[in-house]
């Protein structure tokens, strides 16, 4: 299963991609929001792991694009943020994301949405 993550924090993408590997996930990393619209177009991932808060262009703005696009309208986005206030969950819902987890990562958590998200857009 192919996962693009979307992040610019090297801490987290690293540490994130390192673990997601050793479950032998096939890990794409994009470091800003135009490079994971662009990189979600051309290696067809399974999800999306996506950040919010992204230079060039913000995540809210690559999950609308994404839904936007007939290629990316049905992939599963999960939404990564350190925004943890209320209505931010709503709010990474209505920007077409599919699926929410606040920042510090629960690696077991996110693990959890992914097989979650996954099995439902295979089965579908």
């Amino acid at each position: 299963m192919k996962i693009l993550l979307v992040e610019d924090h090297e801490e987290i993408w690293d540490f994130l991609s390192r673990r997601l590997k050793r479950r032998n996930f096939d890990v794409v990393v994009a470091t800003d929001g135009k490079a994971g619209f662009d990189q979600a177009i051309t290696v067809a991932p399974d999800i999306i792991l996506l950040d919010m808060n992204l230079p060039v262009l913000d995540g809210w703005t690559v999950a609308s694009m994404l839904r936007a696009d007939e290629r990316t309208a049905t992939l599963p986005i999960i939404a990564l943020t350190a925004h943890a206030m209320s209505g931010d969950k709503e709010k990474a819902l209505a920007a077409g994301c599919t699926d929410y987890h606040s920042k510090p990562v629960d690696f077991a958590r996110l693990l959890g949405q992914i097989e979650s998200l996954t099995s439902t857009s295979a089965a579908s």
